[in-house]
């Protein structure tokens, strides 16, 4: 991939990962709920799912997916009803004491890069992205494989570096809200509605 094809794929990479999302969504929740550096599961988790999608897109199922409305509704619907459950959860989870949050240490590593992984797996849009995405810069006249691995490596560093460090890390602010009841009972509130809202907006779309 020559410089000024990749400075374009920065570029675009970049203003993609600051439009937020239902993985702006899950990491924001996971940094309120386990803190900054512990958040970084959920986000591997999602990069994952980012691996899965450019795959697709590369071996053209994603055009498959895209040109059969069955196909495609389902993995919509799912990806809605998904975010709403994670949205209802959240809603109507109850607030914890800091004695109980630090004997719990809350969600384990695997448990967040589980839910990363769906949270963006099952986003139909991400697949349609990439299909989009992915042609404008790719050379066919090229090695293929290089270029593909330059493009996944790219995504991912911005993705990884927008979520942690600006999304998880805006959720720090926020942190002096979890010290009440009240307090968690409002985030908890907000974060189920922003799920709840996205996969409504996904369903609708």
């Amino acid at each position: 991939m020559n410089p000024s094809l990749w400075l374009a794929l920065l570029g675009a990479g970049t203003l993609i990962s600051f439009v937020p999302g239902a993985g702006a969504v899950n990491t924001m929740s996971n940094a309120l709920t386990v803190g900054f550096r512990r958040s970084i599961w959920g986000i591997l988790g999602q990069q994952a799912a980012l691996v899965v999608h450019i795959g697709i897109a590369a071996a053209g199922v994603g055009i498959l997916v895209t040109n059969s409305p069955l196909a495609f509704n389902l993995i919509r619907y799912s990806g809605a009803a998904y975010l709403v459950y994670l949205g209802i959860r959240k809603f109507l989870q109850k607030p914890e004491h800091s004695e109980v949050r630090a004997l719990q240490h809350s969600e384990g590593a695997f448990s967040m890069f589980r839910r990363g992984v769906w949270v963006n797996l099952l986003n139909p849009k991400a697949i349609v992205f990439f299909l989009a995405l992915i042609p404008q810069f790719i050379r066919p006249d090229q090695p293929l494989l290089g270029q593909y691995g330059v493009l996944a490596a790219t995504v991912i560093a911005i993705d990884v570096l927008v979520m942690w460090f600006f999304y998880a890390g805006t959720a720090r602010s926020f942190r002096r809200f979890t010290r009440d009841d009240r307090g968690q009972v409002i985030l908890n509130r907000t974060f189920g509605s922003l799920f709840v809202g996205v996969g409504a907006l996904l369903a609708l779309a």
